[in-house]
């Protein structure tokens, strides 16, 4: 009996232990096919929010560190990239985090010009409900492009709230918290770049893409 107890012990360790191998290798290898499809849709965005005309450098090879739990919404490090024209910084897409959306962080992308012009404003992820909330992803809804051309003249630029609240920007029909977590996290990453153009600009790369 005993023999017998050993031999099944035995033998679904060595099981338990080929699963875990499989399951090992097929994670290493899926992991890259996933960082790999990552950079390619990162590439993808990037050159939707900044035109290729007004730089000349590849956008994913600038990628600088931002830490600003005020303006960008979290406390971890949030990748940057900065568009480059002639080694003078024209342009960059600063990640940031809409912290307060209805379900959760909504991680947003936003690029902006060296004149503070938004260029455009896309959704990386987020787990807003479907039908309502994700009216954010541009598949879905045009709503994002509502940013595009926009200044923000000042903190306190009233233009920068969703109508409800007195603003410009469409709210979405029967969801207000979306939007409104939305329209906050962009204006925050604004003036952000507003207040630290200079720095942001001109800061070396020093993150790697896929790496943060």
């Amino acid at each position: 009996m005993k023999k017998s107890m050993l031999k099944n012990g035995l033998l679904l360790g060595l099981f338990a232990l080929l699963c875990t191998g499989l399951v090992a290798a097929v994670n290493q290898f899926t992991y890259d096919k996933i960082k790999q499809q990552e950079q390619i849709e990162l590439a993808r965005v990037l050159h939707q929010l900044i035109p290729d005309e007004i730089h000349d450098n590849e956008l994913t090879g600038h990628c600088i560190l931002l830490n600003s739990a005020e303006f960008l919404g979290t406390d971890s490090s949030l990748p940057a990239y900065v568009a480059t024209k002639d080694n003078k910084g024209v342009a960059i897409a600063i990640e940031t985090i809409a912290p307060d959306g209805y379900n959760g962080n909504i991680r947003i992308i936003v690029g902006i010009s060296d004149k503070g012009e938004v260029l455009g404003v896309r959704t990386l992820s987020h787990q807003e409900t479907p039908g309502l909330g994700d009216k954010i992803e541009l598949r879905k809804s045009d709503w994002v492009r509502s940013f595009d051309g926009l200044f923000l003249l000042s903190d306190e630029d009233k233009r920068w709230n969703v109508k409800k609240d007195g603003g410009d920007i469409d709210q979405f029909t029967g969801a207000t918290i979306t939007p409104r977590a939305y329209v906050k996290a962009v204006r925050n990453a604004v003036s952000y770049f507003n207040a630290n153009k200079a720095q942001l600009l001109s800061t070396p790369a020093n993150c790697e893409v896929g790496n943060e």
